[in-house]
């Protein structure tokens, strides 16, 4: 009998950098890397290992520089042509991964769409909800699918009318007197089921107290990836895939993260980090109604009372047209009195950096940044502020940004629009002086 001839080992080679390509994305190749073979040096190039890589391949897929690409040695380039004169046989094991990433593929196939989450408080929306919606419509043209609104409450209805103005193709609606009030267990149950069942690519919702709660909970129960606070949302639309963007390493470097290999790819959003759609009164859309089959016997936690309370003196700075904010620039508390003398003079609200906070100035409510509130406001005056990455996260959207440093290489005038080069000590009382001379007020 003749012997069938023994297969060639494909060869697949190894990863390498191709040198002066890396455009610094964010180190998705040393996310996607599964064997750990990829670091980040300190121009945030990748330096691969050859020992450790296993020819994946998922980093030459994933670099939208292809600054990547699988090297072979001269032997390997030598069966590699032995091959391409066979026919090109590969070896059972290439046959079997090809086939397992089809398998895969065809699973994420199934999910289609971009949902957003409507979080409401006595059926009254938040205000991130439609925010998300606008940045949801972007995002689902891009895929060329449906952008679709789901909504959990008691008697919200309208609110499900109020998502096709401001741009819902669809809306998902459980109502239930059950879900009334916010509870995690009922939540979780509502949400998994109806994102079970109609299997949407992308969830997204707000980066709230609430949203932080059951984004998480509901990511950990459909076992797939959540990115939390992102500053920022796009598709790669060659590998359909949600580019989630978002400070990382304490705010020193921006990080885009990809869920690969699981669905939904779940994100969640702060409050005026995005811009809201236009609304289009009248507008209608397809509603359809889910029920909630949870039993209140099976809900841990019960809503006894809901008091509403609001501290003195407190301000809603993301709300504000107009801020007036000191850094560690203003260097006392005495200083900041001359920051709300102005900001008083302008119809402004004084606010503060994370340095402002810790030190006593200003009160925590009022402080901008990554770990305070993103604002969204008309004018903000950036006062004695060097413009750390965890502050700007939360003010560069703003539209018009003046900064008053005097360090001349300091990163706020990056995002400026106006830049003062002076000490705001001397800067301020003579804005203070000419506003008093002119009596001058700015218009809305």
């Amino acid at each position: 009998m003749d012997q069938q001839p023994k297969k060639i080992k494909k060869p697949r080679g190894k990863a390498r950098l191709l040198e002066g390509k890396c455009i610094a994305c964010g180190a998705r190749c040393q996310a996607s890397c599964p064997s750990d073979a990829i670091e980040m040096n300190a121009k945030e190039e990748p330096i691969i290992s050859a020992e450790k890589c296993i020819s994946c391949q998922k980093c030459v897929k994933i670099c939208p520089g292809s600054a990547i690409e699988m090297y072979f040695t001269p032997e390997e380039l030598k069966i590699l042509e032995e091959l391409a004169a066979q026919g090109g046989a590969a070896v059972p094991a290439e046959e079997e991964e090809k086939k397992q990433e089809k398998t895969t593929d065809s699973g994420i196939a199934a999910w289609k769409g971009v949902w957003v989450f409507v979080e409401q408080f006595e059926g009254h929306a938040h205000e991130v909800s439609w925010e998300l919606l606008g940045k949801g419509r972007i995002l689902a043209n891009d895929l060329g699918v449906e952008l679709a609104a789901f909504v959990l409450g008691d008697n919200v209805r309208h609110l499900a009318d109020e998502a096709f103005c401001w741009g819902a193709d669809k809306v998902y609606l459980m109502d239930s007197p059950l879900l009334k009030h916010y509870r995690t267990t009922s939540y979780l149950k509502g949400c998994v089921d109806i994102i079970n069942k109609y299997k949407p690519e992308i969830v997204l919702m707000g980066a709230t107290g609430l949203g932080r709660d059951l984004a998480g909970a509901v990511a950990t129960d459909l076992k797939t990836g959540l990115t939390a606070d992102c500053t920022s949302l796009t598709i790669d639309t060659k590998m359909r895939l949600l580019e989630q963007t978002r400070p990382a390493f304490g705010g020193n470097i921006m990080a885009t993260i990809l869920t690969e290999t699981h669905r939904p790819q779940m994100a969640s959003v702060r409050p005026h980090v995005m811009p809201k759609p236009e609304y289009k009164a009248g507008a209608k859309g397809q509603l359809i109604e889910e029920p909630f089959t949870m039993k209140e016997e099976d809900i841990p936690t019960k809503v006894i009372e809901i008091i509403h309370t609001a501290s003195e003196g407190s301000v809603n700075i993301a709300g504000a047209k107009i801020l007036v904010s000191g850094g560690r620039g203003m260097l006392s508390l005495d200083n900041f009195k001359m920051l709300e003398r102005f900001a008083e003079m302008i119809g402004g609200v004084v606010a503060g950096s994370r340095c402002a906070v810790d030190e006593g100035w200003v009160k925590h409510d009022r402080q901008v940044g990554q770990t305070g509130k993103t604002v969204h406001s008309k004018l903000y005056i950036a006062c004695g502020i060097s413009g750390a990455i965890q502050h700007l996260v939360g003010m560069q959207d703003s539209d018009f940004i003046i900064a008053i440093n005097k360090d001349k290489t300091a990163p706020i005038f990056d995002v400026a629009h106006l830049g003062i080069v002076g000490d705001v000590m001397e800067v301020i009382p003579s804005l203070i002086e000419k506003f008093k001379q002119t009596n001058a007020h700015p218009t809305e």
